[in-house]
């Protein structure tokens, strides 16, 4: 079988880690999958338009069984392309949008037929009210992000092993991904032992070093769809300090060391405090389990794609017998 990813082109490392990882995580675990890639390059209304001649040509070159689309504006792509059968994954983002937005969504699902909408949490599809929409999570690769000794993780980094490390899980100038609120909470605490570090411009196979060498990981997002910063840490049993966004309190569940903040700098701040003192007394958290327990592997999520790829498949090659 064989998949067209259309999404995005436009990150440092050109196609978005996540979309990248997902599609590694569906050709390792699935026998004659095959996928390639339609990468989008140009940022804005026009970036995306000017694609859609290109996309059409390929359609026309290559026969695909399934094209794949991330994020609504590569589905408007894919849709104006002519792009079939059609598969939508809604990231996150759209959460966000406005009234219009989400309207031109719908009104694209409906108009293009989009044959499966897959949304990242169930938050989501409250949000968008897509109520036929498939909720799967993005999912965790449980070979790349494994428990390590804090401290080895630190030496590697070059940490001063006498701070406390407090790591923020995005790129701060996003301004969705809310650094100040985690800023001004750092302030309050206002100890000279806390360093803070932001998960920006690192390579992806190094991001498992920066959530092991931390005490603690923040996450203060005004929005998200189902964190993959949050299931990460978690994977590697660190405490986690998050503000209540997409599935972040189905993700921490009732285990220990994880600790949900309202967008109070004060409730931040001492939710840091709490997580500190957890990471100091116990270090290690329960967090690798609970995403296993939720079914948060990449297998897993992986094999719950392919089911609604071959179901799709199957029904094409019947409709054609």
């Amino acid at each position: 079988m064989k998949v067209l990813f259309v999404c995005s082109g436009n990150t440092v490392s050109g196609i978005s880690p996540i979309i990248d990882n997902q599609a590694s995580s569906l050709t390792e675990h699935t026998d004659g999958l095959f996928i390639d890639f339609f990468p989008i390059v140009g940022k804005g209304f026009k970036g995306y338009i000017r694609s859609i001649s290109p996309l059409k040509r390929r359609l026309k070159e290559k026969k695909y069984d399934i094209i794949h689309a991330h994020y609504s504006l590569s589905a408007f792509v894919a849709s104006l392309a002519g792009a079939k059968p059609l598969i939508v994954s809604l990231m996150g983002s759209e959460v966000k949008e406005s009234f219009y937005h989400k309207f031109v969504v719908k009104l694209f699902r409906s108009l293009f037929s989009w044959k499966v909408t897959i949304v990242k949490s169930e938050d989501m599809k409250k949000s968008l009210n897509f109520k036929k929409a498939v909720v799967i999570p993005n999912g965790v690769s449980f070979s790349r992000f494994v428990p390590m000794k804090k401290e080895i993780c630190q030496e590697i980094l070059m940490w001063n092993p006498s701070k406390k490390h407090l790591l923020f899980s995005s790129n701060p100038q996003r301004s969705e991904k809310n650094f100040e609120l985690t800023q001004q909470a750092v302030n309050i605490l206002s100890c000279e032992d806390f360093e803070l570090h932001c998960l920006v411009n690192v390579p992806n196979e190094q991001t498992p070093l920066w959530y092991n060498a931390a005490d603690v990981v923040i996450l203060t997002s005004l929005w998200e769809g189902s964190p993959n910063a949050i299931k990460e840490a978690m994977a590697c049993n660190r405490p986690v300090v998050s503000t209540k966004v997409g599935d972040v309190s189905w993700l921490f569940g009732d285990i220990d060391g994880y600790y949900l903040t309202d967008f109070d700098v004060k409730d931040c701040a001492a939710k840091i405090e709490k997580a500190i003192r957890f990471s100091l007394e116990k270090g290690a958290t329960d967090g690798r389990k609970r995403i296993m327990k939720l079914g948060l592997d990449n297998k897993q999520v992986a094999e719950k794609i392919v089911a609604i790829y071959r179901s799709i498949h199957n029904t094409s090659s019947c409709s054609v017998c």
